[in-house]
């Protein structure tokens, strides 16, 4: 009986770790091509502006981006308080710490090796 606990607190834990590198790793991609993205964006504006093709009001862009950045946290905050949060706590319960604690040490991992 002792054994089949450590062999489920095995799996459990090394497929959170396995998991959390993947998400890490996938993660990581996905920050940086939308920020070359965004990037190479915001420099095709000051060329074009730097040539007088056209005109940007950078004070307007800067407004409608924090725009778009309070309306993402404001929902995810909503997400969190509407009770989304009982999912994460039911997935503690039944898996325990060790799927937690793994899967952030893989999602850590994995999100330092993205840079590669």
């Amino acid at each position: 009986m002792y054994i089949e606990n450590i062999d489920s607190f095995s799996t459990v834990a090394g497929g959170g770790f396995f998991a959390g590198i993947l998400i890490g790793w996938a993660l990581k991609k996905i920050v940086k091509l939308f920020a070359i993205i965004v990037g190479l964006f915001l420099a095709g504006l000051a060329v074009l502006q730097y040539q007088q093709i056209a005109s940007i009001d950078w004070d307007k862009l800067e407004q409608a981006s924090v725009g778009a950045v309070s309306a993402v946290v404001n929902a995810i905050t909503k997400m969190i308080d509407d009770g989304h949060g009982q999912i994460a706590e039911s997935a503690i319960t039944n898996f325990g710490i060790p799927i937690t604690s793994s899967m952030s040490i893989g999602f850590t991992i994995g999100f330092m090796k993205g840079q590669e």
